[in-house]
């Protein structure tokens, strides 16, 4: 197990502002120490994460931001 896999387990995780209280499409992101992130599906805890790297990170928020996902 490589460190940023371990460090998910152990993360801070918190659920996008977006998310609603319902049980929806929730999604939780976690930073991790050395600048990574992880983003997973908060009704799935302990199922996969998606982890990047600060670069990936930026870009990620950039797209989302700029509706390509939408």
């Amino acid at each position: 197990m490589d460190d940023v896999t371990r460090e998910l387990g152990t993360a801070a995780w918190r659920k996008s502002s977006l998310s609603g209280d319902n049980g929806g499409d929730c999604v939780e992101v976690a930073k991790l120490p050395d600048g990574h992130r992880g983003i997973r599906d908060s009704k799935n805890p302990s199922g996969p994460a998606l982890t990047l790297t600060p670069t990936q990170w930026t870009t990620f928020l950039r797209s989302v931001r700029s509706g390509e996902f939408g």
